[in-house]
């Protein structure tokens, strides 16, 4: 029960009208019995500061951050974990004892949660995007032990803020989505991430479009997984048409339970958190 005294969590980003994270996180507030609930807060860029400003005069307890600003609330923040500080993205800001905001990044290891039983060693991998998002992917390769990452991107400015962050650990390239290169890369790439939102669901109806467009996939073939960030719709378009090439997929659902466990758990000082019961609640929603 809701009520004068109830705490709230929310994710801040534009868009998030597709977001499961209520659903999922509300089940997991239930099942422990906390006096809290979990909202989805929509937020235009030219109203961030006034906003983060706000909640910390209100019962706020903690947030989520999406697109477009993982990197965008580093100046908002007055304590800062060293894993987002390394990929110089945020995804969970809780407020501390002074009512400034503690950041850290929970992406990374929900990103690695639905790879943790593969062998990755000498293998290549290739990352569409290069955004927050994509910036929590590639720790997550490196820590996985890959030997090869390349990111295609179509934002040279920050395609090349990315590859200079990681330049000094293994062997990471960027490219332009246009790069002749790009064929070959696909056909030997052990592993494909979309971090990119295209394909994600539209209030509107519009078409579905793959990343970069249905030329850029001809040479995808069955050895490769795909793992596309997104998770509503399910499957998207890529995950279709990989699953037409005969690749492993997937979706961003686990990433999606795995991060936010992490962060319910840095909001409530360590508690456990019932990752089944968040699944199942998706499971049931979708």
């Amino acid at each position: 029960m809701i009520t004068s005294k109830t705490s709230f969590l929310a994710l801040l980003g534009d868009p998030v009208y597709h977001s499961l994270s209520p659903i999922m996180q509300n089940a997991a507030i239930k099942y422990l019995n906390l006096d809290l609930v979990y909202i989805a807060i929509p937020c235009q860029s030219k109203d961030l500061s006034l906003v983060l400003n706000s909640f910390k005069k209100i019962n706020c307890k903690g947030l989520n951050i999406t697109i477009p600003y993982k990197q965008k609330v580093f100046e908002h923040c007055s304590n800062i974990s060293s894993i987002a500080h390394k990929v110089k993205a945020i995804n969970t800001l809780k407020l501390n004892s002074d009512k400034e905001w503690s950041a850290t990044n929970t992406d990374v290891e929900g990103f690695m949660y639905p790879l943790r039983s593969v062998n990755f060693e000498k293998k290549e991998s290739l990352v569409l995007g290069s955004g927050g998002a994509a910036r929590s992917v590639i720790q997550g390769l490196l820590n996985l032990n890959f030997s090869k990452i390349t990111v295609v991107s179509r934002n040279k400015t920050s395609l090349n803020d990315l590859v200079n962050n990681f330049k000094t650990q293994n062997e990471i390239q960027g490219l332009i989505d246009s790069h002749s290169q790009i064929s070959s890369i696909i056909e030997e790439a052990n592993l494909i991430v979309n971090t990119t939102p295209v394909g994600m669901k539209k209030q509107e109806k519009v078409e579905n479009l793959l990343p970069f467009g249905d030329d850029f996939w001809k040479s995808l073939g069955s050895k490769s997984i795909v793992y596309d960030l997104i998770y509503n719709p399910t499957p998207t378009p890529l995950l279709e048409l990989a699953e037409k090439k005969g690749c492993r997929t997937i979706d961003g659902t686990q990433m999606l339970i795995a991060q936010g466990a992490k962060s319910l758990s840095f909001w409530t000082d360590g508690l456990e958190i019932p990752f089944n019961v968040m699944h199942d609640a998706i499971k049931n929603y979708l």
